[in-house]
């Protein structure tokens, strides 16, 4: 290693204020910005932006961390933030609350297309659409909330990329109908409040109980380190419901699905159904045909598809989630053509009859080449993957045409407004 190269290895800004240009975009709601010959990815700025920043996490190497605090130069996409909470030091809910929604989306899109380009080997102009169910300022989109609790009982939000908590319920996501009077109650000190407006305004709160800690300290007998915080995450905790039935009602079209409030549901109020318009638009499954509903939830594409397969084709549902199975099952029971498996879909893809059409929507990892190669050799005519994270969804387009597959239509969605997500749907064909 060079002089130079040492001296970089060794080097910690953590702490310091600089003073930066910000460059293009990059995955996770960072600019790029360079300085004294190292990159800086900095949040809470805009492209084009002078800013002084100060580093957050410097790990040595040629990169570090950093919050824009001070804006020197502004975007004219810059707004005030619309979540008072988010910014520098504050809760991690809203990290592009001060962008407007086009700068948002226009932003979402040069990230996905870098992606695409560089993990997937795919270039092409992306597009990420408004999702209809929020306000315009892309506030009031959410319809549930995960709600942490400090130690004196009070809920908020957590910080980013921290344990710590904001107890301040000012994060503009979700309508403050969600709020009311949580704060005039003293909850469990380490539970998360889960807190859900149904599709008929109807809300819900349930308490969720702290993970067990043992005399030792450990939060799983029996295990040590990583797998014992592993085991304590993924571990059932105790639910209490406190408000409402604990069972929201959603609808996408004129089905209606009752599913748990601490079960999966798509955030954003109108996703489900945009999502599903789009799946039965590119499934063109065959009367009588096959189709893998993967990491299928309680079944929402299930349904969207069930009509075209007929009572003669099927419909095989696989989730890991017992809970959602079971919640599905019971909204589809009159379709006689979907049927849920309950399992880890690595596991049990290999046991499934030969489909027409795939259609998987992996969490944030992706599915990975396993998954892609199964797919692969079951030879579908089409396939429709549904990523929530770029990196992740790049990485899966790669692994899809290296198996032979063509990237044939696209379409992303602002689906987290005033965030760096964004979600991708795809459709692969032979």
């Amino acid at each position: 290693m060079s002089r130079q190269g040492q001296q970089r290895a060794g080097t910690d800004w953590s702490g310091q204020r600089i003073e930066v240009m910000l460059g293009n975009p990059a995955h996770g709601g960072f600019c790029v910005a360079r300085h004294e010959g190292r990159v800086v990815f900095v949040r809470h700025g805009l492209p084009g932006e002078r800013v002084f920043a100060v580093v957050t996490e410097d790990r040595g190497g040629s990169f570090c961390f950093a919050d824009a605090v001070e804006i020197l130069e502004a975007s004219d996409d810059r707004v005030n933030r619309v979540c008072p909470i988010s910014g520098p030091g504050g809760a991690g809910c809203c990290d592009m609350s001060h962008a407007t929604p086009t700068a948002q989306r226009e932003i979402a899109a040069a990230v996905v297309a870098e992606q695409l380009r560089r993990l997937g080997g795919v270039e092409r102009d992306v597009l990420v659409e408004e999702v209809p169910g929020g306000a315009s300022d892309g506030t009031r989109w959410r319809s549930r909330v995960r709600l942490a609790v400090d130690a004196a009982g009070t809920p908020g939000y957590r910080r980013y990329h921290s344990n710590d908590v904001v107890p301040d319920l000012g994060c503009t996501q979700i309508d403050p109908r969600a709020y009311t009077d949580l704060v005039e109650h003293v909850w469990q000190p380490g539970a998360d409040l889960q807190v859900v407006l149904d599709a008929d305004g109807q809300r819900h709160v349930v308490e969720i109980a702290p993970p067990v800690v043992s005399r030792t300290g450990r939060r799983s007998p029996g295990r040590r380190g990583a797998s014992a915080r592993r085991a304590a995450v993924n571990a059932p905790r105790a639910e209490k419901v406190v408000e409402g039935s604990g069972r929201p009602v959603e609808r996408v079209g004129s089905r209606e699905w009752r599913v748990a409030a601490t079960g999966f549901w798509q955030a954003h109020r109108g996703s489900a159904q945009t999502y599903s318009t789009v799946v039965s638009e590119w499934a063109d499954a065959a009367a009588g045909g096959t189709v893998w509903d993967l990491y299928g939830g309680v079944g929402v594409f299930a349904a969207a598809v069930a009509g075209q397969v007929g009572a003669s084709g099927r419909i095989e549902s696989v989730e890991s989630s017992r809970q959602a199975v079971d919640d599905g099952a019971a909204a589809l029971a009159d379709l006689s053509q979907v049927s849920f498996r309950h399992g880890r879909v690595e596991r049990v893809i290999g046991e499934l009859a030969e489909p027409d059409v795939v259609i998987l929507d992996p969490p944030r990892a992706g599915a990975g080449k396993d998954v892609v190669a199964a797919i692969a050799d079951a030879a579908p005519r089409r396939v429709i993957h549904v990523g929530c994270d770029p990196a992740s969804f790049g990485r899966d387009v790669g692994l899809y045409r290296a198996q032979g597959f063509e990237l044939a239509d696209l379409r992303a969605f602002a689906a987290f407004p005033s965030t760096h997500h964004v979600e991708c749907l795809a459709l692969f064909t032979r």
